[in-house]
């Protein structure tokens, strides 16, 4: 991102190498082959196989499962950097960094056995469902419900704006239970392979170019063996699985989801700041080329100056994560991803606009992210949500909602 990255107290020399090969990586393949990727309607299953032969993937997993015993520090660089050269995969937010972490950390040894070494090696991906098309950011009106039946779960419910259900072995689903004590219904996650019986999805036609599509999900009375609840029963590591954790379930998940979507958003807005400046550079309409000029020199340093921020704010949060400090790591991961957002947002703008013309064309590949850098400003959590979060947990304010 620039020459503090050098600077050992900033990042360590271990995470500069890794930054350095993943970018080395992702300049092999660059924006030319994702364009046509997309272009081709495939998926990105060369750069994906090459990632995981290199041991990128499952960075973040336990060793003893095949992962690469580190954290979500590392798995945020490895999606920056190939985000910066412009060929990012969205289901690492997905599959090692949701999903594996949930399973890593909450997983029967059955579970973790099963699905950690084929999330680690890339040779199997999960995808998550949370979000329904009548909740929206409220998941307290989640409507998904399972339903014990003898040994057995029974789903019912709808999901919406699921990526990659149709590259994925299973899909991580969020339903909500009965509490016996209580009569409330409480979050839990769910293991659904793709083939189960009543597990249906369809497309959402997206102006989005991305290799990863979106599905809507229908579960219509889809019955799943006991083992398929994450955690197995409500005894399972003294109460830390099942039945009961399902809140802390899914925040082990999420604040994840928040880090790796800042990622995402920070290569992205890299991608473009490099683009820009190459062009400012080389371009030449008077006398000098037309980043001498300070009303595009100026408005590409603030967006390098943003970037710079948000990167500090989201190793920040990979660290407090990785630390075992929750409650911390939500502000940060919050903080984050609103952040990285914003930053790329304004990036991709400025970068368009420095080029003029030529930012709309393909040749360039800049417009596209136009689209694409809105999605870190809506998921997984709009931004009138996290000024919300912090609003209300940072600084004390009364709730509106």
């Amino acid at each position: 991102m620039s020459n503090a990255l050098s600077n050992p107290v900033i990042e360590s020399e271990e995470h500069r190498a890794l930054r350095a090969a993943v970018a080395a990586l992702g300049r092999r393949y660059g924006r030319e082959y994702f364009t046509a990727v997309v272009a081709e309607g495939r998926h990105t299953d060369e750069l994906w196989q090459e990632a995981a032969k290199a041991g990128y993937l499952g960075v973040n997993l336990p060793e003893e499962y095949g992962g690469g015993g580190a954290g979500i520090t590392e798995l945020s660089l490895v999606l920056e950097e190939l985000g910066a050269a412009g060929c990012p995969l969205l289901m690492l937010v997905v599959s090692p960094a949701i999903c594996g972490t949930v399973i890593a950390r909450f997983g029967t040894e059955e579970q973790k056995r099963s699905w950690l070494p084929g999330l680690a090696d890339g040779s199997r991906k999960m995808a998550f469902g949370i979000t329904e098309p009548d909740a929206g950011s409220n998941s307290h009106r989640i409507t998904t419900t399972a339903r014990k039946d003898g040994g057995d779960w029974v789903l019912n419910g709808r999901k919406i704006f699921v990526s990659g259900v149709d590259i994925a072995e299973a899909t991580l689903i969020v339903g909500r239970t009965e509490d016996a004590r209580t009569g409330k219904l409480k979050p839990c996650l769910f293991i659904v392979p793709r083939e189960t019986p009543g597990f249906g999805r369809s497309p959402v036609r997206m102006e989005l170019a991305a290799p990863e599509k979106q599905f809507e999900l229908t579960l219509d009375e889809v019955r799943l063996p006991a083992d398929a609840l994450v955690g197995g029963g409500p005894s399972h590591a003294f109460g830390s699985g099942g039945e009961d954790a399902g809140l802390l379930q899914l925040f082990a998940g999420l604040n994840p989801e928040r880090i790796m979507t800042a990622a995402f958003a920070l290569g992205m807005g890299r991608y473009a700041l490099g683009r820009a400046v190459d062009y400012a550079r080389t371009r030449q309409v008077w006398k000098e080329p037309i980043g001498a000029h300070q009303a595009l020199a100026h408005p590409l340093a603030q967006c390098h100056i943003e970037l710079e921020l948000a990167g500090l704010m989201m190793r920040k949060a990979a660290l407090l994560y990785d630390a075992g400090d929750d409650l911390a790591a939500g502000e940060a991961a919050n903080m984050a991803k609103y952040a990285a957002a914003e930053a790329a947002v304004h990036t991709v703008d400025q970068a368009v606009h420095t080029l003029g013309g030529n930012g709309l064309t393909q040749e360039y590949g800049l417009a596209s992210l136009i689209t694409a850098a809105r999605v870190a400003r809506i998921a997984p959590v709009s931004r009138e949500m996290i000024l919300n979060y912090v609003s209300h947990q940072s600084l004390g304010l009364p709730k509106s909602y």
